[in-house]
């Protein structure tokens, strides 16, 4: 069974949601990630969201957007993440999946990208830009090597575009609760319980909440309606702030920040 479906099945035996941070692969190298997914790991975190670093990406805004500059600037390669997650499999099983764009998918073959992403230990990938319609090749690939492809929905999405999504989404349904890019929000929009209960009524896949949640309240609403948690901007912006420190400084400042925004989404503030 894919690493992604164990540990959801464990949360729900547990009655937790899964709390999943976004890192950048290369911010500012590797070692920092290889650093950071352990440390995460041991703050509490269920699964990794790991950005491999596009020159336009469309989804994100400017602080993730920075992170993938800081990691193409040293000349970063896809290769290189595949490797940094092969190393990473000696030490831990905790399930990654990757965030990539489709340009970097079909650079090859999706049947290439799936095969080596599933031999590196990647377990599973979203591909922001590619739309459901465009995803049958994708998605056959990744079934054949139970390399799960992580589908995304908006409020903006249609019923029945929704329901399409929910029903070809594998792993989870990442939910995007904000319209626009990815970012620090104030505050969580009103309509985000409604939208996700609407959506449990069509897929019993896990549904996990991405795009402006940055504070372990934020998190901990969240938590309470979602079966998952994603945080990545705040994060990386944690990251950010101690970019010109040694690595192990920058590690223990993000897992400290880390472990506020999982006891908010665990219910333990």
């Amino acid at each position: 069974m894919n690493r992604i479906d164990q540990k959801f099945q464990e949360l729900r035996r547990r009655k937790e949601p899964a709390f999943i941070p976004f890192i950048t692969a290369g911010d500012p190298d590797l070692e920092t990630t290889r650093g950071l997914v352990l440390e995460l790991e041991r703050r509490g975190a269920d699964i990794i969201e790991l950005g491999i670093p596009f020159s336009d990406p469309i989804a994100d805004g400017p602080i993730i957007q920075a992170s993938y500059y800081r990691a193409l600037s040293k000349g970063l390669k896809v290769s290189q993440v595949f490797e940094c997650v092969r190393g990473l499999r000696k030490e831990t099983d905790i399930p990654i999946v990757a965030m990539v764009s489709y340009s970097l998918v079909f650079k090859g073959t999706p049947e290439n990208f799936v095969a080596r992403a599933k031999e590196s230990g990647l377990d599973g990938a979203t591909i922001p830009d590619l739309p459901i319609e465009e995803s049958d090749a994708v998605h056959l690939a990744a079934k054949e090597k139970d390399f799960k492809i992580v589908c995304f929905v908006a409020p903006t999405t249609t019923p029945e575009r929704m329901s399409r999504i929910a029903k070809g989404t594998q792993g989870f349904l990442y939910y995007i609760a904000v319209v626009g890019i990815t970012g620090v929000r104030d505050a969580l929009p009103p309509d985000m319980r409604e939208n996700i209960q609407k959506l449990k009524g069509m897929t019993d896949k896990p549904i996990a909440l991405g795009f402006g949640v940055s504070t372990p309240e934020q998190a901990r609403v969240v938590g309470q309606v979602a079966d998952g948690v994603i945080v990545g901007s705040a994060i990386v912006k944690e990251l950010e702030r101690y970019v010109d420190r040694p690595a192990t400084e920058r590690i223990k400042a993000v897992g400290e920040f880390t472990s506020r925004l999982v006891a908010g989404a665990k219910g333990r503030l």
